[in-house]
């Protein structure tokens, strides 16, 4: 039952919460789990996620397989991370609570739709007894709520059927957090009549099943109080709210900008990775063209043509993408053709774990090709610097003209934080002046087009677009012959071409490491990729406790930075997380012949700040 009139309830003022909405694959929770995030963001708090969710479009319902979940943080203070553990969950069924339960503090909340734990469900959750009414929840604070028949009621009145109104219950879940943790409504208003305009059924179900949650936490007599965090203190400027995938997308086009190139994105759909295709898609305006390939070889060959052409090109995929493109990007590294290949990595090997991350496509992105065919590689280490990422692997391929590989994974493809916009006046002007003249000589002394003639600076060669004037050149997979580009035969050109690949991609000028953390500790963590922020909030976290401890952190991973084996030979222990079994590891050791340690895993949950503090203290306190 609940009051008719709200009750006065405590404020009380949190500087962080952890919630976890977790439901079916079908009810809606990465929608939800999105809208307050972004509610969040525009309040001023910072803020981290994690979606995780079914590699099936409709999971089995009621299984937990088929557990679909949105892990939230915000906070009055910067954070890197989406937190260890969440201080909410918001179960939907039993098979939800079954499956996050683990996952959530003790002592901590556990809002419950106790409708959906009838003997059905809890059976196919694989529940003996039902958790509500067997002492298993003791050490949580539960909070059961019918929403499934609250949200029935709330509907009925627009005509709604029962069976559609179960739809709805996730913006009942959404209303009721919003209410205690103090979100103004008029923003989710506004974004249920944006995302469901012209269906105004559906629009008034939503709007009536979120104030339903909201006004039962005001008249309930269920809560103690309500929360508030204030906004954080982050650097001034304009923020917005932004994924990995989504700020690739934006890196991709700001960059063609900045070159003064169409872009051209040939892709073929793959998870993590088809937001990227979708964004793109609707950028037309920005001189974007994209292309929908019948599969991943077409994708990558359409790519190659384009930067041929003259744009600045990209393909985007995942692992099993990648090992599908490998011909075409041979053909890529022999023409010294500017192009960005974009892999959201993913577990694996073959089809794996398409829902969740990994990191171990890295020797894939080195060696994944025939013979010797070097690239370099880029990787960001949030979904914020994945724009940057993107600028970055550009720059390099129209400056050195090669093939890039720019390493993203599923955790930051997904996941999402405040993105203080950049002044456009502050990022580099990566242009390339296409070739229109002649730059050598024949026997006769007649001016001719050498395509193979490299820049001594950065051993690229020069990039005329087809239909240049007199420019006519001969291009293919058989190996070229230095200067001329004809085909070639003879074993010392090949050596000779075999090196020059390498020295260009070798020279390539990336910037030094820089050490965070405390530069006179004798231990150091050393990390690429998304391992960024659990690293990083494990140094504050050992640097509170007393412990001095550093940090290197690499976007370029081929070639590494010049200064990488002189900083790390500086320190007594270096250990490196990462989510593979040790590929980052071996290269270092292999290189530098430093005995860097590896923590690793491969469960396609992305490393938490306390695994890799245990492993760093384990690794500080042996001999």
């Amino acid at each position: 039952m609940t009051d008719t009139a709200p009750r006065e309830l405590p404020l009380q003022e949190l500087d962080e919460v952890i919630i976890r909405f977790a439901g079916d694959s079908g009810d809606g929770m990465q929608l939800t789990g999105d809208q307050f995030t972004s509610i969040s963001a525009a309040l001023g708090n910072d803020l981290a996620t994690l979606p995780e969710f079914p590699a099936e479009i409709r999971a089995p319902q009621g299984t937990l397989a088929g557990v679909s979940a949105f892990q939230v943080r915000i906070s009055d203070f910067a954070i890197t991370t989406p937190g260890d553990a969440p201080t909410v969950l918001v179960a939907m069924n039993p098979a939800a609570l079954k499956a996050q339960l683990h996952n959530v503090v003790q002592g901590g909340a556990i809002i419950i739709n106790t409708d959906a734990f009838n003997e059905r469900n809890l059976e196919k959750a694989g529940y003996e007894s039902n958790p509500l009414d067997d002492g298993s929840l003791e050490g949580y604070r539960i909070y059961p709520v019918p929403m499934s028949q609250i949200t029935r009621d709330a509907v009925a009145e627009h005509g709604v059927k029962p069976r559609d109104a179960e739809r709805s219950k996730n913006f009942f879940a959404l209303g009721l957090i919003s209410w205690m943790y103090t979100r103004p409504v008029e923003p989710t208003m506004e974004f249920i009549n944006t995302k469901f305009r012209g269906k105004e059924l559906v629009i008034k179900a939503n709007e009536a099943a979120f104030h339903a949650g909201y006004n039962f936490g005001e008249t309930a007599e269920l809560f103690e109080s309500h929360y508030e965090i204030k906004p954080a203190s982050l650097p001034s400027g304009e923020y917005t709210n932004v994924n990995g995938n989504t700020a690739l997308a934006w890196g991709c086009v700001a960059a063609g900008q900045l070159a003064r190139l169409p872009v051209f994105l040939g892709s073929y759909p793959i998870t993590p990775a088809s937001d990227i295709l979708h964004d793109l898609s609707a950028l037309k305006n920005f001189g974007v063209r994209t292309f929908q390939a019948e599969d991943e070889i077409a994708a990558a060959a359409s790519a190659v043509g384009a930067a041929f052409g003259g744009a600045l090109s990209f393909t985007t995929t995942s692992g099993p993408g990648v090992a599908l493109k490998g011909e075409s990007l041979g053909l890529a590294v022999s023409l010294e053709l500017p192009l960005v290949v974009i892999d959201i990595q993913r577990g694996g090997p073959s089809t794996g774990l398409p829902t969740k991350p990994e990191q171990a496509d890295l020797m894939m992105a080195m060696y994944g090709r025939h013979s010797e065919s070097p690239m370099p590689i880029v990787a960001p280490k949030s979904p914020a610097d994945c724009f940057d990422a993107a600028i970055e692997a550009c720059r390099i391929a129209l400056r050195y003209r090669t093939p890039v590989m720019l390493l993203s994974d599923g955790y930051l493809a997904t996941s999402s934080e405040p993105w203080l916009l950049p002044d456009v006046d502050s990022l580099p002007d990566i242009g390339v002046d296409f070739h229109t003249g002649f730059n050598g000589t024949n026997e006769d002394g007649e001016g001719i087009f050498l395509p193979y003639l490299r820049d001594p600076e950065t051993l690229a060669r020069p990039w005329a677009i087809p239909g240049t004037p007199d420019l006519m050149h001969r291009i293919g997979g058989i190996e070229k012959e230095d200067g001329s580009g004809n085909i070639s035969y003879d074993p010392e050109n090949h050596q000779k071409m075999v090196n020059l690949r390498a020295a260009k991609i070798e020279a390539i000028d990336v910037p030094d490491v820089e050490v965070a953390g405390d530069v006179d500790a004798t231990f150091c963590m050393l990390g690429w990729g998304s391992t960024w922020g659990a690293i990083d909030a494990a140094v504050e976290r050992l640097q509170k406790n007393g412990k001095k401890v550093a940090h290197v952190h690499l976007t370029h991973l081929n070639p590494l930075p010049k200064n990488l084996g002189d900083v790390l030979s500086t320190f007594d222990k270096v250990i490196c997380p990462e989510m593979n079994d040790g590929q980052l590891v071996n290269l270092v050791r292999a290189k530098y012949l430093l005995d860097v340690r590896p923590v690793n895993k491969m469960n396609g949950v992305p490393f938490t700040t306390a695994e890799i503090e245990s492993a760093a203290l384990q690794a500080m306190e042996a001999s």
